[in-house]
């Protein structure tokens, strides 16, 4: 049997998993175990399906018998089996997380009649969204996971969140509106909305149709990806949310509105006709970011910054349109998705042992939970891109493909990818001096928790006079793990790598992509003027 025909699965089994744990609303113990369990299934498939396409090549899915153009299909191919296994196994690693924090906190801040079934629904929309073959079934993966992240955001609606939601909500209709739009006018004037048909029908449209197309796409993605000037939104959206949703929200979201721009990039509309206005938004992304990152004296909006400057290295790879730029961009969005997400689990412990996340109120804690503090400096020092970590190998790539280019844009890249790499290492560095090394007794405003807490204890439920919360030990066995997978990252790097530039050569040559969804026969038009 071909492993890649039960690709719907990567999309139908967290589906079926919601609707068993709404079903199972009171039982806390067994929607706990049936959301991990159909998380574990659902990666194991997706691995089948890596290992699958790396043999066999790009593979496509007709649902109902419904052959493409007109009819639903889900493509499968390096890139995005690539991508399910990564967020699947994020997403397992977050839901292990958020089932220790839910234990021990009775539930507060996660209802598991309402977290369990909404976080298996956004997993089914972020699969969607990566196995897409239409835009328009690409559009209803990103309403999926988006109906979804708004529950999640205001979980235990506090006023807060409840601002932060309604921020978050109004962009995102924003973003589909425009998205929503522009696949009205590309049927208009194409007939189609399958990208692989799109791919050939395009390239007979005039210049100017083409590019205004292809601009409200960048647009409506880049409002998603969290790209400058769109990116304004996510550093107040996310830090509101509870510990794992934000970490989910900052592994995952962008990085499907980064997936989106590089199947747009590639399929849609290779070469480089818009390559130089994507070369300066990447780089304000990237020195905007993480200016914002420095003026930040908590620890989550410092992140949520971070995060959105290192969306600027992954759309300067995508940028580029070379096999070394691209595959480079494809390991790095690896990496961060991973290291990112490891920082907000370790931040999540951090407000829960010391009481906040601000630098202003925590100190001492390398000292006080030793355990913590390891968890926070490695993927720390990865983010800022340390050698030998896999952070200083992707980037590595990226300025090494930069230079290869050899133009003043690119180079201008190359000094702000430096430039961001170091401001990432001052920004880090300045959370480990205050929140870590420093004493409880010369913070800005010392936490009593922290100055009365005992010493070199990291796990367990509550102890202390002053009602110490301590740490679960599934929440750190979770982080932990995630920790290690960052570090896997680093040991395989070079396995990795040639699977990025695998995914990147297949994306740039697009035949296997067209001839997997329309046929062998299929004509692939020729690659744009500037294609590398």
């Amino acid at each position: 049997m071909n492993i890649a025909s039960l690709a719907p699965l990567a999309v139908v089994l967290p589906i079926l998993g919601a609707a068993l744990t709404f079903v199972l609303i009171r039982y806390s113990k067994a929607q706990r175990a049936v959301s991990i369990l159909v998380l574990s299934l659902t990666l194991l498939l997706e691995c089948l399906l890596l290992a699958s396409v790396w043999e066999g090549g790009t593979a496509a899915v007709s649902i109902g018998g419904w052959l493409p153009p007109w009819g639903i299909v889900l493509v499968v191919d390096q890139f995005s089996s690539l991508m399910l296994v990564v967020s699947s196994a994020i997403s397992l690693a977050v839901l292990v997380y958020a089932t220790g924090q839910g234990m021990a906190d009775g539930d507060r801040d996660a209802p598991v009649s309402i977290f369990h079934p909404t976080y298996l629904i956004l997993v089914a929309g972020v699969s969607n969204a990566f196995l897409s073959g239409d835009l328009f079934n690409l559009y209803v993966g990103f309403e999926i996971l988006l109906t979804a992240s708004y529950v999640l955001m205001t979980l235990g609606g506090t006023g807060p969140r409840i601002r932060a939601g309604i921020t978050y909500a109004v962009v995102s209709v924003v973003s589909s509106v425009l998205f929503l739009i522009a696949i009205a006018m590309i049927y208009g004037a194409t007939g189609t909305i399958n990208m692989a048909d799109l791919a050939i029908k395009l390239a007979d449209l005039d210049q100017g149709t083409r590019t205004l197309l292809h601009v409200m796409l960048l647009v409506a993605f880049g409002i998603k990806a969290a790209v400058f000037p769109l990116s304004f939104w996510l550093p107040d959206s996310y830090p509101t949310a509870p510990a794992p949703v934000t970490a989910v929200f900052a592994g995952l979201l962008t990085k499907v509105g980064v997936y989106a721009m590089v199947r747009t990039e590639t399929l849609l509309f290779p070469g480089d006709t818009l390559n130089n206005p994507l070369m300066v938004a990447a780089l304000l992304t990237m020195v905007v970011g993480i200016l914002g990152a420095l003026a930040q004296s908590d620890i989550k909006r410092l992140l949520s910054f971070t995060l959105v400057s290192h969306i600027g290295y992954m759309v300067f790879g995508l940028a580029m349109s070379s096999v070394a730029g691209l595959g480079a961009a494809v390991f790095y969005v690896v990496h961060h998705i991973t290291i990112q997400t490891s920082l907000f689990l370790v931040t999540g412990l951090i407000e829960r042992r010391g009481g906040s996340s601000s630098i202003d109120r925590v100190a001492g804690l390398a000292k006080l939970s030793p355990m913590l503090a390891l968890l926070f400096f490695i993927p720390a020092m990865n983010l800022a891109g340390i050698p030998p970590l896999s952070g200083f190998l992707g980037k590595l790539g990226l300025l090494q493909a930069g230079v290869q280019l050899g133009t003043p844009l690119a180079y201008a890249l190359v000094t702000g990818g430096v430039l961001t790499s170091l401001l990432t290492l001052l920004a880090v560095a300045r959370v480990w001096n205050r929140a870590f090394w420093r004493k409880p007794e010369d913070a800005d405003h010392p936490d009593p928790v922290l100055l009365a807490a005992p010493e070199n204890s990291d796990t367990g439920s509550r102890a202390g006079r002053h009602n110490v919360v301590l740490l679960p030990r599934t929440m750190v066995g979770s982080t932990l793990g995630l920790v290690l997978f960052g570090i896997a990252l680093t040991v395989f790097a070079g396995p990795l790598f040639k699977v990025a530039d695998q995914s990147a050569q297949d994306m740039l040559n697009r035949s296997s992509y067209i001839q997997a969804v329309l046929g062998e026969d299929a004509a692939v038009p020729p690659l744009a003027q500037g294609q590398k």
